[in-house]
């Protein structure tokens, strides 16, 4: 076809420009050019023994989008906790950075003089910052408003998710159910639902306390043995603790064998979440003068009246500052939390509120014209074996999170290369230390890296690459890193 004017030559001229440059990096959205992966990520993955069909790459700089290495990246894939920049993002749009939980006191029954004439009802608002003091504060106040008894016991109601106890029935996710980072989360999220264990060991005897120490809490560690590992191995001969139930409460029996001479502090989920709310929270009361009526057993769950009046209150923090938490230590419960709140403040009446936090997710994708073929949510936190995001989505996602208005609550969130976070001993010495901000992912099958990499020139890229198969886990950084670190070289 003849170019009729100057302009119009031109402007074929800057398409087929860009066309030979998008075919130099691997292709663009829309091309089936097979990708030239660098020779240094190349020969990683030698080095790993992992073949390209497991790989998937998206990279490309944000001043000019269309140079975009790729390679699988409409496959969708696991994830791990990138996953977790999908829910970071659809919290600060549809909940906005100032959004809280909070946690409340209240009583439907008559107050008549110091005595409560019926139960104290403890209602959880999807709180992060509702640890043990905080409880010990919210019970102050409400003492110091001059309730000393308490007639009806406790009611505990956390009724904001539905189902309120997501943790009953759930299959465990791996061999250590026990361990924080499976922890599940419900409404009230009284101290993640976690006691802190604290283990120490001289050549001959072992020691363990439980804290907090509520009363009916027996610590048995007559099953636990010593052995002669290095320390920072300490878990590697852990048993699943056992628990049972005795006339005065709850017995933790220890097993496994644990190294001479070490000592360790683990949070472990072992002990059910409403018998614990409720000794801590008698044992708190005593403390403060107070008397409860009625007996651990008797206290229950159940809905707060409508017509309850509001005695005491606990806020959280607002949600920017607990997102950049979350995400810098890849906490799975806060991201689950925060998944659930999404479903809570979408869901119809009577919806499950993850069926509801997934629809929210979905709507989001759709308002932002983003594709959510393949996107396969569970949890929200990437600890999950069904998760699936392709890696063009996820780029897209981080590319709409730049143009966003909450483009610095976002970036404050990601670990940086080599100095905080998951990435605080991770390239360091290398091109990416300092350069990177990127959301880290691993199980065992999988391996992620997805962020923002600024090149030699401090342009920003976008960077998404994830690589899945048999212990990918434990051999595939090497490969990640490659690719980080060749766009922080990028010089042209």
């Amino acid at each position: 076809m003849p170019l009729n004017n100057k302009a119009e030559f031109r402007r074929m001229a800057q398409v087929l420009s860009l066309a030979v440059l998008s075919l130099a990096l691997g292709g663009c959205a829309g091309m089936r050019a097979a990708p030239t992966l660098p020779a240094e990520v190349t020969q990683a993955m030698a080095e790993a023994g992992v073949a390209q069909a497991t790989l998937g790459v998206v990279a490309y700089p944000l001043h000019h989008r269309t140079r975009a290495l790729q390679l699988n990246a409409e496959l969708a894939m696991q994830p791990a906790s990138t996953m977790k920049i999908v829910t970071t993002l659809v919290a600060l749009d549809r909940l906005g950075p100032n959004a809280r939980g909070r946690t409340d006191l209240l009583a439907a029954a008559p107050l008549v003089g110091d005595v409560l004439q019926g139960p104290l009802y403890l209602r959880g608002g999807a709180d992060t910052d509702l640890d043990w003091g905080a409880l010990q504060m919210l019970l102050r106040e409400l003492r110091e408003q001059g309730v000393r008894e308490i007639q009806g016991g406790l009611v505990v109601d956390r009724s904001l998710f539905r189902p309120a106890r997501l943790d009953i029935g759930l299959a465990p996710f791996d061999e250590a159910p026990e361990f924080a980072y499976n922890a599940v989360p419900d409404a009230l999220n009284l101290g993640g639902a976690v006691l802190s264990f604290r283990l120490s060991a001289d050549a001959a005897t072992l020691r363990a306390r439980v804290s907090p120490a509520w009363p009916g809490i027996e610590l048995d560690t007559s099953a636990m043995t010593l052995n002669d590992k290095p320390c920072k191995d300490w878990d590697e001969d852990w048993l699943t603790p056992q628990v049972s139930s005795t006339s005065q409460g709850q017995r933790i029996q220890l097993g496994g064998a644990f190294p001479r001479n070490c000592r360790q502090t683990t949070e472990l989920n072992l002990l059910d979440r409403q018998w614990l709310t409720a000794q801590a929270l008698r044992q708190m009361w005593r403390e403060l003068g107070g008397v409860m009526g009625g007996a651990v057993e008797l206290d229950r769950e159940a809905v707060t009246p409508s017509d309850a009046r509001l005695l005491a209150s606990h806020q959280g923090r607002p949600l920017a500052e607990v997102l950049r938490g979350m995400m810098k230590r890849s906490d799975n419960l806060l991201t689950r939390l925060t998944y659930l709140r999404l479903g809570a403040a979408a869901a119809q009446p009577g919806e499950v509120t993850r069926v509801a936090a997934e629809r929210a997710v979905r709507d989001w994708f759709a308002a932002k014209g983003l594709d959510s073929a393949g996107l396969v949510l569970d949890n929200g936190s990437g600890l999950s074996r069904s998760e699936r995001i392709k890696p063009a989505q996820l780029a897209a996602v981080l590319a709409q999170a730049w143009d966003s208005p909450h483009a610095p609550e976002l970036l404050t969130t990601l670990p940086v290369a080599g100095v905080d976070g998951t990435l605080s001993r991770r390239f360091k010495g290398a091109p990416a230390e300092g350069r990177a901000r990127m959301k880290t992912g691993t199980l065992n099958e999988a391996v992620a890296l997805a962020g923002y990499v600024r090149d030699a020139q401090e342009r920003p890229w976008v960077v998404v690459v994830m690589l899945n198969g048999p212990d990918t886990g434990a051999k595939g950084r090497p490969v990640l890193d490659a690719l980080v670190n060749w766009v922080a070289r990028q010089n042209d």
